[in-house]
């Protein structure tokens, strides 16, 4: 690809509002040349309007964006020279493979041997040399989602923006793209900015993720730093923790708490500040063990039991009549009464006026 590279865009507390609404409030942020940045968050959150006021397709009501030392919230989208892949791929039917491909640089004036080059450059770049006669309808879902890829990237800009582009396909495909447009961004060197609601997504593929909820900003991080360290319980429910306690506030110290309930004593690891008498526990499925060793042991009785291969998926019940999710190796099955542990450092404990975490991701009834 041809050097079209920045050193580094900036978001200077951006905003947007419709009407009394606000939509995104105050994002700030640099994005270094070269980065795979993911905005994560449920629907409503912020992150498509981030996206399309960065396009230009919004206008902003607060807020300057700067790519190096020129400022462009002001530019039209054609003027910035963004690449973008929508959600609905937004291909013309009418048009061969090839010509979609080739649509963005015959706009932009790019003809003969140069359009043929890059275009030929870019169509074995996504692997699509064999389908560049056909029309898009005659491709599958992925080989669709490879041309709108293709088109967005030969002209070379210097930004990609991806509006959750692989929520159309099914399971397995997914996991294969998310492999392609990583590969994609590594070898061309493209600077990306990729919006979905899908944690796994993003942990899998960006080198910081965003978490929006309600337009603000909840935590800016690595893929490791929000995982092993959500701030607060809203993040933690989209890194996994599907298990979400309110429990008595027993015992505090510097960076520890211990919380309790009917049933239930819990010692854990402390984000911000516990003040009140109550608190969160969070938990994530996959570090509870049953039968365990250790610290932290409950006793629950299984209620339903879901086979996943090697492993099971089980809801149970405390004492008190919570639901617990944990997976387990161990053969169980409806109304086995077994003790689970979990390690401290894997217990959570969040103030119980933090954040909650969205009922979607999980996975109970609102």
């Amino acid at each position: 690809m041809r050097d079209q590279r920045f050193k580094e865009l900036k978001l200077d507390g951006i905003g947007r509002r419709f009407g009394d609404q606000a939509a995104l409030r105050e994002l700030s942020l640099t994005i270094r040349g070269g980065e795979f940045i993911a905005l994560l968050g449920p629907s409503g959150c912020g992150k498509t309007t981030a996206l399309n006021c960065l396009a230009g397709l919004l206008p902003l009501s607060a807020g300057s964006i700067w790519l190096d030392d020129r400022r462009i919230d002001g530019l039209p989208p054609e003027q910035r020279g963004f690449g973008m892949v929508f959600q609905n791929y937004a291909l013309f039917p009418h048009m061969s493979v090839r010509d979609n491909v080739a649509f963005g640089l015959k706009m932009r004036k790019v003809r003969g041997p140069e359009m043929h080059k890059r275009v030929d450059e870019v169509m074995r770049l996504v692997r699509l040399e064999e389908h560049a006669r056909k029309l898009p309808g005659q491709l599958s879902g992925g080989q669709q989602q490879r041309v709108a890829i293709a088109r967005a990237i030969v002209y070379e800009p210097p930004l990609v923006l991806m509006d959750e582009p692989l929520s159309n396909l099914d399971a397995q495909l997914r996991l294969a793209m998310r492999t392609e447009i990583r590969r994609l961004h590594q070898t061309l060197g493209l600077t990306t900015i990729y919006v979905t609601h899908d944690q796994e997504e993003a942990l899998s593929m960006a080198d910081r993720l965003v978490v929006l909820r309600e337009g603000v900003v909840q935590q800016v991080g690595t893929p490791g730093e929000v995982y092993e360290h959500p701030v607060n319980r809203y993040v933690a429910g989209f890194m996994g923790y599907r298990n979400m306690f309110e429990l008595d506030v027993a015992e505090k110290s510097a960076g520890q708490a211990v919380v309790a309930g009917t049933g239930v004593r819990l010692t854990g690891q402390v984000f911000g500040q516990l003040d009140g008498q109550r608190a969160v526990a969070a938990i994530r499925p996959e570090d509870i063990e049953v039968e365990g060793p250790g610290p932290n042991r409950v006793e629950v009785t299984a209620e339903v039991v879901e086979y996943h291969g090697r492993e099971m998926l089980v809801e149970a019940t405390l004492k008190s009549g919570d639901r617990v999710y944990f997976r387990t190796e161990k053969r169980l099955a409806p109304a086995d009464t077994v003790t689970i542990t979990v390690p401290p450092e894997r217990v959570l404990v969040y103030p119980l006026d933090s954040p909650a975490a969205p009922a979607e991701v999980l996975g109970v009834t609102p």
